[in-house]
């Protein structure tokens, strides 16, 4: 039986939002289910072979000097690096700067001519869906050439199916103004223009958060089998908890199942993704990029990143990412040989180099497709929780798209809140 079997704050998950909600609770009354045998959820880092690989790319684009500082304060200042991004799009055999719209004036002529005047002779209509907003904010060319089919690689979905604000602030939008003026004078700036990264990947970020947090309080390799709303009680494989309020980080509907609540599966859909870590004996071409863009249907992949032109590696070391439709069967193997021909045909590896070492990570979910049902069903779910002193947060607890910084907020302000 678990020795603790009763919590002021039960909290469900260790990865950055768990971990930050324990930070800010100021009396220490916590308990951190977690599944795994280690912090970080998806921000876990791998080292292999002399490489160091994230999950994926985990990027903190700090906008909040208090959290950045936060963060930061228990890391050694030489061991974090400030990135300014450098990032493209691999269209038709030439590359693109970054945000696209911006940069139609790139592009081979006669594209580039389809793109200003789509641009401005766009048909106006009503905005229900996510495609519906960029095709009438940027005109069919830009659309049809990279945001329609990088997003729905990315989504793994048809992109009539999300919100019109499905990424928020995340959406890199442009004016015509804007666009026309950048044809001369180069601005690409976007939220993520700049990021900070650790050398010793982003767990670097994961074992700061910790520092705060009474480790002891942590319960690893424990999976929690169904709650009780009404006694407030967690049933484990090894014993019942009680607890006067619940933070849960995981899925919103992996917690909707714990707890026996009903609601249409429907409502909450989601892609998984893909991860590759690869690395090569030698470095490659690309020497600029620390990521890219791939929207072409013929290639396997949708982003490319390079860890080695973050670090000033001498290997290439890259992070590939695929998306899949949640129920997709995914084969690694055939998978792996894929890609490895798509980088050899895009010219990201050449025949000199060789594959040294590798790991892949299957995320499930990865993004989450906002909708309009899913926003309100979300809201509507989370009022009635809080009723029984349940709060669902983070990612995939707030069933949303942001950015880790984001998490750290959010956990802040409940905890403000609620204790």
């Amino acid at each position: 039986m678990i020795k603790i079997n009763y919590v002021e704050n039960l909290i469900i998950g260790s990865g950055i939002t768990g971990l930050s909600s324990a930070s800010f609770i100021k009396n220490k009354n916590y308990l951190i289910i977690e599944k795994d045998s280690e912090v970080g959820g998806y921000c876990k880092t791998i080292k292999k072979d002399g490489f160091t690989w994230d999950y994926s790319g985990h990027f903190f684009h700090f906008k909040d000097d208090g959290i950045k500082n936060y963060l930061l304060k228990n890391m050694v200042e030489k061991d974090i690096v400030d990135i300014n991004k450098k990032s493209q799009i691999y269209l038709n055999g030439i590359y693109v700067d970054f945000p696209f719209q911006k940069n139609i004036h790139q592009l081979h002529q006669q594209d580039f001519i389809d793109c200003l005047y789509d641009l401005f002779n766009v048909s106006k209509f009503d905005i229900i869906s996510f495609k519906d907003m960029i095709i009438n904010k940027f005109g069919a060319s830009i659309c049809r050439l990279f945001l329609i089919p990088y997003n729905e690689k990315l989504y793994a979905c048809n992109l009539d199916h999300l919100d019109k604000d499905a990424m928020g602030r995340f959406f890199p939008m442009a004016d015509k103004y804007e666009i026309i003026k950048n044809f001369k004078i180069k601005n690409n700036e976007s939220y993520n223009n700049k990021f900070t990264y650790p050398i010793g990947g982003a767990i670097e970020y994961v074992n700061s958060l910790l520092s705060y947090v009474d480790k002891s309080k942590i319960l690893f390799n424990q999976k929690i089998k169904s709650i009780n709303m009404e006694t407030k009680t967690a049933i484990t494989l090894n014993g019942e908890i009680k607890f006067k309020r619940l933070i849960s980080t995981i899925p919103l509907p992996s917690l909707l199942e714990l707890l026996n609540y009903k609601y249409d599966e429907d409502t909450f859909s989601s892609n998984k993704v893909l991860v590759f870590n690869l690395g090569f004996n030698k470095k490659g071409g690309d020497k600029i990029n620390h990521w890219v863009y791939f929207p072409e249907n013929d290639i396997r992949f949708y982003r490319v990143g390079y860890y080695d032109n973050i670090f000033g590696d001498n290997r290439m070391s890259l992070y590939v990412e695929i998306g899949f439709d949640k129920k997709e069967i995914i084969n690694v193997n055939n998978e792996l040989e894929r890609v490895m021909a798509d980088l050899v045909k895009v010219g990201v590896v050449s025949t000199d180099q060789k594959l040294i070492s590798h790991h892949s990570v299957i995320m499930d979910p990865a993004y989450v497709h906002l909708s309009k049902k899913s926003n309100n069903e979300t809201i509507k779910i989370k009022d009635a929780l809080k009723m029984h002193d349940i709060y669902s947060i983070g990612r995939y607890g707030s069933w949303t798209y942001c950015s880790i910084e984001d998490n750290i907020i959010e956990a802040s302000e409940l905890i403000k809140k609620i204790t």
